[in-house]
């Protein structure tokens, strides 16, 4: 009688970006870059079931490729590279993170993939074989490896974690995610830092700087961190993004910014604030389409 599957099942959390600046385009065609990233205590789930000796993936929502191109199967494959492991299963998705809203959905199942296959294999990778495969993966794979807000360098793959003191302004707070209808794909954004280079991009120099002062001035609110250099070229396609930012603030005093390459945008709350009248005021800009949710940082 063949023994029964192994079933793990892993949480894949969003994240937002609460620092990004882009500092230039690198030779080997990435860019390079200095941003905070925090997870959040909401996204998808990974499930894995070991057997057999090759991989597939399913997921609960059409449209999301089950092919070579999910990066699920991009992060198995590199599993076997890096270990030799010649076992295999099937990868299910529970999808909850919307695409194209630079949330990193599917560098988080991605991540999660990894960590399954890990721990189906009895642990070969260490710390810095699992960073090693995630990198592979996608610049924005590395930062799923930590369990809080990391400051990423390079083009996503160094990362330092955020110190305690900067840590404990941000841990737990309030998050209003939400997204329009349409997607905007990373590819682009890039392009159009990359066509309007120099200008578009941020000094190295001055983005340390910039997240330095932050993180030296004790006590300082989370919103004074708050930048995204990638907002000029999505805002400049996309009007509805910066219109409703600004209707949120003046309407509601909330103080909305957009993460990663968008189209996503989120917003810190206080404690007290009622968000059902900004949830109307979304939806009734961009659409019973939206995507509205609250969640909190991890």
């Amino acid at each position: 009688m063949a023994s029964p599957l192994r079933k793990t099942d892993l949480p894949a959390p969003a994240k937002i970006n609460l620092f990004l600046a882009v500092t230039g385009r690198r030779p080997d065609g990435f860019h390079d870059l200095v941003s905070v990233a925090a997870p959040l205590l909401w996204g998808d789930t990974v499930s894995f079931e070991d057997g057999g000796d090759s991989f597939s993936v399913e997921c609960d929502q059409p449209g999301v490729p089950t092919d070579s191109s999910n990066l699920v199967l991009k992060a198995a494959a590199a599993f076997t590279r890096a270990t030799g492991w010649k076992g295999g299963g099937r990868f299910a998705i529970a999808k909850r993170i919307p695409s194209g809203a630079g949330l990193g959905g599917a560098s988080s199942d991605a991540v999660a993939a990894l960590l399954a296959l890990n721990r189906a294999a009895g642990s070969p990778l260490d710390a810095a074989g699992l960073l090693s495969a995630a990198s592979s993966v996608g610049s924005d794979c590395a930062l799923f490896l930590a369990p809080g807000p990391v400051i990423l360098r390079g083009r996503g793959e160094r990362l330092e974690v955020l110190p305690n003191e900067a840590y404990r302004r941000i841990r737990g707070m309030r998050v209003l995610l939400f997204k329009p209808a349409f997607a905007i794909p990373t590819p682009w954004s890039y392009g159009r830092l990359a066509a309007e280079a120099p200008r578009a991009y941020v000094g190295a120099m001055a983005a340390e700087a910039m997240l330095g002062a932050w993180i030296a001035r004790a006590g300082a609110p989370a919103h004074d961190l708050l930048f995204n250099s990638m907002e000029r070229p999505a805002f400049a396609k996309f009007p509805a993004l910066p219109a409703l930012l600004e209707l949120l603030r003046s309407r509601f005093n909330i103080a909305g910014r957009m993460t990663g390459s968008g189209s996503a945008c989120y917003a810190f709350l206080h404690e007290s604030v009622d968000t059902r009248p900004a949830e109307t005021a979304i939806r009734e800009a961009w659409g019973p389409s939206a995507f509205v949710l609250e969640t909190r940082i991890a």
